[in-house]
């Protein structure tokens, strides 16, 4: 209950400087050890998916812990994975502030943040320090281009931060859906999807040898899609044997909040009102790759039965973000306890 009172304050402030001050918030509770006045006993709920092995299907999204600075904290709310970046090989400051801008009338957020981010090498640094990923946990890497390559060399920017991330990662996320790096969904489109996959594969296979392990490889995807790309790209992920998808991104659309306070704002809106349009594409995906690969559920999960309807539309895991900025940790025990229910009903 301490979580509603927070936000209040939060709210208050400007979103980006509120992200700040939240974050150095939980790093506090975690160290005094009192992350139990934020986050409730979570239901277990093991799950494989890609190989790995997830105590529950609840997972942190991309883009809350842009440099993977508070690791340890998150994890004691209870997510079952965690998600950090997205991370590129150089640093780079991202678009000017404002850049973040919440819509509570209608739960969303639009954020234009540019992949804000300190550089793949403090990435790591943090990483290394953190104990979950030491302990077992599962933690995924997400990765992009910097603004200032051009687009015929953002497969290098892949590679480079695949290169650099894979030993340290539980699976790699390729970020090719944000709308705030300008064409980068581009990436998405049928000779350039292809010609990236294979590098990235191809690549994958070379750290395999060289670790001694296989790091799964899960492509983010964008909720803008229409079925002839929706059936392209699931074409393009079972002929080059990746791993999962990612659904989905943020939406361009302003469907539900365009004359709302801040809804007509540059960049990805997030959130309830990305819910219904995330859903059917993942649902489509799920159709069009017949369960060949798995399916990570994203976009507008704002409650128990928003992480079931996703799951119903096929995916194996779920992950929120700004459900978990509305919301707070409780509905990451929310989410975990419904899909436990609606996983033993279906093995029952």
């Amino acid at each position: 209950m301490l979580y509603p009172l927070i936000r209040k304050f939060f709210f208050a402030l400007d979103a980006e400087t509120a992200h700040g001050i939240g974050m150095n918030g939980v790093d506090f509770l975690n160290a005094a050890g009192f992350s139990c006045l934020l986050a409730k006993p979570v239901t277990p709920c093991p799950v494989a998916v890609m190989g790995l092995k997830f105590p529950n299907p609840v997972g942190l999204a991309a883009g809350l812990d842009k440099n993977g600075e508070h690791i340890d904290a998150l994890a004691r709310l209870g997510f079952g994975f965690i998600e950090i970046g997205t991370v590129t090989p150089r640093p780079q400051e991202g678009n000017p502030r404002p850049r973040l801008f919440r819509i509570p009338e209608a739960q969303g957020i639009i954020n234009r943040m540019g992949f804000n981010n300190a550089g793949v090498d403090r990435l790591l640094e943090n990483v290394r320090r953190a104990e979950f990923p030491k302990k077992g946990g599962i933690l995924g890497v997400n990765i992009g281009k910097n603004a200032t390559t051009p687009m015929d060399k953002a497969a290098e920017d892949y590679l480079l931060c695949l290169d650099k991330v894979y030993n340290d990662a539980s699976y790699v996320a390729v970020n090719i859906s944000s709308p705030n790096t300008q064409n980068l969904r581009e990436l998405q489109k049928d000779a350039a999807l292809d010609d990236l996959l294979t590098q990235l594969k191809r690549r994958q296979e070379v750290l395999a040898e060289k670790h001694g392990k296989y790091v799964p490889l899960a492509l983010k995807v964008a909720p803008d899609l229409d079925d002839g790309q929706i059936t392209a790209i699931a074409d393009a992920l079972r002929r080059h044997h990746f791993d999962a998808v990612i659904a989905t991104n943020t939406t361009l659309s302003r469907e539900g909040v365009e004359n709302l306070p801040n809804g007509k704002e540059a960049g990805g809106l997030s959130g309830a009102p990305v819910f219904a349009k995330s859903t059917a594409v993942q649902k489509k995906l799920a159709a069009a790759l017949a369960g060949e690969l798995p399916i990570i559920g994203v976009g507008g999960i704002m409650g128990g039965a928003d992480a079931a309807e996703k799951i119903r539309a096929g995916a194996s895991l779920v992950q929120f973000y700004s459900g978990f900025i509305y919301r707070g940790p409780e509905l990451v025990a929310e989410a975990a306890a419904t899909l436990a229910e609606v996983m033993k009903r279906r093995q029952g």
